[in-house]
This record gives structure tokens, sequence and C-alpha cells, in this order.
């Protein structure tokens, strides 16, 4: 074998050792989400939030339309946070198991989709938890903001497949993306503030590091990707920003489950 063969057959070999690590810290962490997703669902009391309509009555008396708030659903709050620990779970455990093979394969071109997607259902239950928590109980509203923040990680699959083909980093859709996640921590911010500024009706303690912390983590997201692809240190190997995510993900999703459940879930 020449000295040429013999280093490449090397770097291979390197290469396939980090996939595999890679392979191994995503059991471990389905593990750690299925674990806490459990704890959420077996020990959390019975606290719910209620998420209302507000369509339009026409009244008699004043013969104008008004709104007509009218309970929708009753929240279970211990379950909606397990679901999103566990949507993570089943997503470490596809990506570690049956789906490693495209998985490695997409490693290797820069990509995971699956991760957006992932992300596309947990982080945004996590925001409009999050939302829940200040007062923002409108069904509409609801649903618009979990489809601006999916609409955000679903950028970020075009950021990675779009670049595939271009010389030069385009960021064209990671500014789209940023644009859309941003605007529900506008209209998370607007209601934090007016709660806060509402008199003796003030959020709980535990809200108030939650909507900061929360907003912090959501960003490192997007610096992660930036570091990525200017390939910065050790960013400029993908696999590290991959095992990046992975960490802060965990992160910011235990973060957020321990501190609504030391808030509200606990039990008395």
């Amino acid at each position: 074998m020449t000295k040429k063969a013999s280093a490449k057959s090397g770097t291979a070999a390197a290469s396939n050792e980090k996939f595999e690590k890679l392979k191994r810290f995503n059991l471990i962490m389905g593990f750690l989400h299925l674990i806490q997703g459990v704890f959420m669902i077996v020990v959390s009391n019975d606290t719910t939030y209620p998420i209302f309509t507000n369509y339009l009555s026409f009244n008699t008396e004043t013969f104008a339309l008004t709104p007509n708030p009218q309970l929708f659903y009753e929240l279970r709050f211990g379950p909606a946070v397990a679901a999103f620990l566990l949507i993570s779970a089943v997503a470490h455990f596809y990506l570690s198991t049956i789906g490693y093979k495209s998985y490695v394969e997409n490693l290797k071109k820069g990509m995971n989709p699956i991760r957006f997607y992932e992300y596309a259902l947990s982080s945004s239950l996590m925001i409009v938890l999050i939302g829940m928590l200040i007062g923002i109980w409108d069904l509409g509203a609801l649903i618009l903001i979990f489809t601006l923040n999916a609409t955000m990680n679903l950028f970020g699959i075009l950021m990675e497949l779009h670049n595939q083909i271009t010389k030069k980093t385009d960021w064209t859709a990671f500014i789209y993306g940023c644009i859309a996640g941003f605007v529900p921590w506008i209209v998370i911010t607007l209601y934090f503030v007016g709660a806060v500024n509402s008199g003796d009706a003030k959020p709980p303690d535990f809200v108030y590091a939650i909507v900061p912390i929360l907003f912090v983590f959501f960003n490192i997201f997007a610096i992660n990707m930036v570091l990525q692809y200017k390939k910065v240190g050790r960013w400029a190997d993908y696999l590290y920003g991959e095992r990046a995510y992975i960490i802060l993900s965990l992160s910011a999703k235990s973060v957020l489950c321990w501190l609504i459940w030391t808030g509200t879930l606990a039990p008395v």
C-alpha cells in the first residue's frame, strides 16, 4: 500500500470513528430526553392553562361586532412539557438507529435536515408554552407563534441545502429565518412587559428567568450556525457544530422543563 493510500485509509478510519462517537452521543442524549420526559408525565401535578377563541359576535344592543371569548381547551402543562422532550428523544433514537446511514451521508454533505424537522416541532412547542406562561392564551396567536418558529427552523434546512451548490455562502435563508424567528419574541416581550406593568397580576417569579434565558438559548443556535459557515476555529469541522447543536438542544429543553416544573408543576 502506498503512503497516499495509507493516509487516505487512516483519514477514513478517523472519520468513521467520529461518526460512531456521534452515534453513541445521540443514543445517550435520546435517553436523557426520554428520562426527563417520562418524569414530567409521572410526577407533574394537574396544572392547566386555558386556550381561548375570540371570534366576533353581533351585539344586538349596540348593533356592533364585538369579541366573544370562549374557552377552547384547558392544556395540561405536564404532558405538554414532556412532549417537547419526547419529540427530541424520538429524533435522537432515530438518528442513532434506523436513520444512522442517511444521517452520516447528510453529515458528510454538511447537512442534517432531521435536526431542523425536530426543532420545528419541539422548539415551536417550547415557545408556545413560554407564551402561555405570560398570558398569550388566544388560539390564533398560539398557532401563528408555533408556525413562525417552525418556519424559522425550516429555513435552516434551506440554508444547508442551498449552500450545497454555492461557491460562496449564501445567507438569504438564514436572514429570512432570523426574521421569522424574531417575531414571536417581539410578541412575547410585549405581553411580558404588559404583565409586569399590570399591577398586582404579575407573572410568577420563575417566568422572569424563563423569558431571558430561553431567548439567549434560541439565539445561540443561530450563532452556532454562523460559526459553522464562517468556519471559525473548531467549527471548521461540521461535526463539531453538530455536537454543539445537540448539547444546546438538551440544555435549552432541560432548563425550560425544570424551571416550569419547579415553578408550577411540582406536587405541593
